[in-house]
């Protein structure tokens, strides 16, 4: 086997950092950087134009990579070359980005895919134990993301943006994403705080955020368990009627929130449970995703293997 085919550059983009990793065929990140993504969304020739330039320090330092793998927060096009919807940097949106890349750095090879679907791909090749042929796997962060694998491939849909879990309509006719993404929490958090002062000890006076919920659930604070709640019953009753539309066994937790998926597990089984038939539940499996912190960028790293046969 060539070095070229052992080594592997992901490339994790959000809307305020690029996480870059050079990751071995085991998973094994060898080097990890972080980036300020500031310069890239005010530089004057755009967002993709800046990206596609900054690359090349990359690609100089790990001479031995050809494969790049891109995870982006948002809808691309099915052939995987272009932005269409990328909420946190809509300065991609249309973006004919995978062929900028190529003509500036035609000796490499580039395979893009949304951050959640990478993330999936990641587990499967990744992922530690015993990890499924098929399976959903939902990120909970600052947003709600989703992907299904299916016979370790991309569940894309008829044009290729399948799975947008978060933007399911919920309680109210509001998405997901909009209730229990990191905002939706900290609302909740915060209508639970004044609702239950006697209650929300430590909570009272801090400036709110995931971080602090999940901390303060560890010590037994009686508000942050309610918040875990709540979330849980909203987040279960999606994972209801999308495997009831699937018909998928196996479900997957990963994101920065999985942090507190002990506190909402007992909820989330006792929903899906009551909700669903025999059928489902027999063989039902909710667990969490086992790459935490580095998925996005393993992910992004594992996309090489989808367009590679390795």
């Amino acid at each position: 086997m060539s070095k070229q085919d052992s080594l592997f550059l992901g490339v994790d983009v959000g809307g305020t950092h690029l996480k870059i990793g050079l990751v071995d065929r085991e998973g094994t990140m060898l080097d990890f950087q972080k980036e300020d993504t500031t310069p890239y969304r005010d530089h004057p020739d755009g967002f993709g134009k800046c990206f596609i330039e900054g690359m090349g320090k990359f690609l100089a330092k790990y001479p031995e990579v050809e494969k790049v793998g891109i995870g982006l927060p948002g809808m691309i096009s099915k052939n995987r070359t272009t932005p269409l919807e990328i909420p946190a940097i809509p300065d991609l949106n249309g973006f004919p980005l995978k062929a900028g890349l190529l003509e500036k750095y035609p000796n490499h090879e580039f395979f893009m895919e949304n951050d959640a679907a990478a993330a999936a791909i990641g587990e499967f090749y990744y992922g530690k134990g015993d990890v499924a042929e098929n399976f959903l796997f939902i990120t909970m962060g600052t947003g709600i993301g989703s992907a299904l694998v299916l016979d370790g491939q991309v569940f894309k849909g008829s044009r290729g943006n399948a799975l947008e879990m978060g933007h399911m309509l919920s309680r109210g006719n509001a998405g997901l994403e909009t209730l229990i993404g990191r905002n939706g929490i900290l609302r909740i958090m915060d209508n639970l705080i004044n609702a239950y002062p006697e209650k929300a000890g430590e909570l009272i006076g801090k400036d709110l955020g995931t971080h602090l919920l999940v901390d303060t659930a560890k010590t037994g604070n009686e508000v942050s368990l309610m918040v875990f709640k709540e979330v849980a019953q909203i987040l279960s009753e999606a994972i209801v009627s999308t495997v009831r539309i699937l018909d998928v066994t196996d479900v997957y937790f990963g994101g920065g929130i999985s942090a507190g998926l002990e506190f909402m597990m007992p909820t989330i089984e006792y929903n899906t449970r009551k909700f669903l038939t025999p059928y489902y539940v027999k063989d039902l499996k909710l667990k969490k995703a086992t790459l935490e912190n580095n998925a996005g960028t393993l992910g992004a790293a594992a996309l090489c293997f989808m367009g590679s046969g390795l």
